[in-house]
């Protein structure tokens, strides 16, 4: 058997029975579409809810924990870091655990929280990416098996073939077609929209990394030049 009356076959024939309503309108690459568009939900739902909870008001935060540590009062300013969600509440911590280490040793906590949160908040992104990429294509998938359908009933019935057997494949080819482009849109602009999320969480890290310096690593107060003397000559 050739691999065009294969897909043929798996286009639906005229010996086929028909499918169901929604199912009809879709065809072969309905379990496919409905498949990737479940997993684009999941995951974008799931990203949003980290994001949205992981977020937080950095300059409360940051004013909460400089004015406990001004007092020298370091177990309360690890309790406000443990009671507070997110990358930016581990990265003051590790911070402030790490102060008498001196200033080198404080910045090396911070990178070090910073290469495993980030990577932790763009995990599952690219499935995102990658449903954006194929959804079209399985969309344009199916839109073949919709034609190969309608040149198999021509050929079969010598070139005529009822109008509705015709419409039938027509309807799934374009119903594929629409809907591997709906999934990609969708799919992209959450993409985008999350990756969005993940960079102001960054930039909060970042703002957070220079504050959690300056509070546990205090530049040293300058000497005052030593005034000069009024009966010396100038």
């Amino acid at each position: 058997m050739t691999l065009m009356a294969i897909l043929a076959q798996a286009a639906g024939t005229t010996s086929s029975p028909p499918l169901p309503g929604f199912m009809a309108r879709f065809g072969l690459m309905l379990l496919p579409l409905l498949f990737v568009s479940a997993a684009m939900l999941l995951v974008a739902l799931d990203r949003y809810l980290v994001y949205h909870r992981e977020r937080i008001n950095l300059s409360e935060f940051l004013a909460g924990v400089r004015n406990v540590l001004k007092r020298d009062n370091v177990v309360e300013a690890v309790s406000i870091c443990d009671a507070t969600p997110g990358p930016v509440a581990l990265l003051v911590k590790a911070a402030i655990l790490a102060r008498d280490g001196g200033r080198e040793r404080v910045e090396e906590a911070i990178k070090e929280v910073g290469m495993i949160e980030v990577p932790r908040l763009e995990s599952r992104l690219g499935v995102l990416a990658t449903i954006g990429r194929i959804a079209p294509l399985l969309g344009l998938l199916g839109t073949l098996f919709g034609f190969i359908g309608v040149f198999h009933d021509l050929q079969s019935d010598s070139g005529f073939a009822a109008p509705a057997l015709l419409f039938r494949h027509l309807w799934q080819a374009l119903y594929s077609a629409a809907g591997g482009l709906g999934i990609a849109i969708v799919s992209e602009t959450a993409h985008n929209f999350l990756v969005a999320r993940v960079h102001a969480i960054a930039l909060d890290m970042e703002r957070a990394s220079i504050e959690a310096v300056r509070m546990t690593c205090p530049e040293p107060a300058q000497g005052l030049p030593r005034r000069a003397r009024t009966d010396e000559a100038p």
